[in-house]
């Protein structure tokens, strides 16, 4: 017995990809509040739930501290900026010139065009710094952060040392969010508290064209693949 009956909108994880058909474990699988359509539904997995691990599960993120969201326009920043005001924190984005009206749009306390101008020239003692971009970006995070500030990596395992040395504590996927919080990230998008902003939306046959788009890192929130209309 389960919780789903024939029938039952539901979103989740199947085993396989880019197919038209899949098998996903019942405990991956979460129903579909009302109202929630199934493209913004396709954004949760990989895309809010990043988010959400990465402010609250990961990040430790309460209301009233300072997180600073790098790619705040991409796939996981868009949601991750508006979970962060949902939660009442003060929240800074980092985007592109073409970007930065679009990221205040999502609710943005401060937007930094990181194509003019260096975020720690201009950011300091933050709570939480949420990176998704890696590299040389996440070199010069470590300074922007209090003591006992966290920084969670979405790209690769963060330096402990450098951590240690800075009084920080960084994160790389150690926890995953649960059932509920799913369930509450799919009501906040179906109630219309926060947006999924789809970059595009390819056929399946086009499989190839959403991975180029994808890979060129300079969409607009989710890309997504369409299996047949519902």
């Amino acid at each position: 017995m389960t919780e789903f009956t024939a029938g039952d909108r539901v979103f989740g994880i199947v085993n396989g990809a880019d197919a038209e058909y899949g098998i996903a474990p019942v405990n991956e699988l979460v129903k579909m509040p009302d109202g929630l359509s199934f493209e913004d539904a396709a954004t949760i997995r990989a895309g809010a739930e990043t988010a959400w691990k990465a402010l609250f599960t990961e990040g430790e993120l309460e209301a009233g501290q300072t997180v600073l969201i790098h790619a705040a326009a991409g796939g996981v920043g868009q949601f991750a900026v508006q979970l962060a005001k949902w939660k009442g924190a003060h929240v800074i984005g980092t985007a592109s010139t073409s970007n930065i009206d679009f990221v205040k749009s999502l609710g943005a306390d401060q937007v930094i065009d990181y194509t003019t101008t260096a975020f720690e020239d201009v950011v300091k003692e933050v709570d939480l710094v949420v990176d998704s971009v890696g590299g040389d970006t996440e070199n010069r995070s470590w300074a922007v952060l209090k003591k006992g500030g966290i920084l969670v990596s979405l790209t690769q395992p963060p330096s402990q040392e450098i951590a240690q040395k800075h009084g920080i504590t960084a994160k790389f996927n150690t926890k995953f969010p649960t059932k509920a919080n799913l369930q509450t990230i799919a009501q906040l998008i179906a109630d219309g508290t926060i947006k999924a902003e789809i970059d595009s939306i390819f056929p399946l046959s086009q499989t190839n064209k959403a991975h180029e788009k994808s890979e060129a890192k300079h969409g607009r929130g989710r890309i997504l693949l369409r299996i047949n209309s519902f």
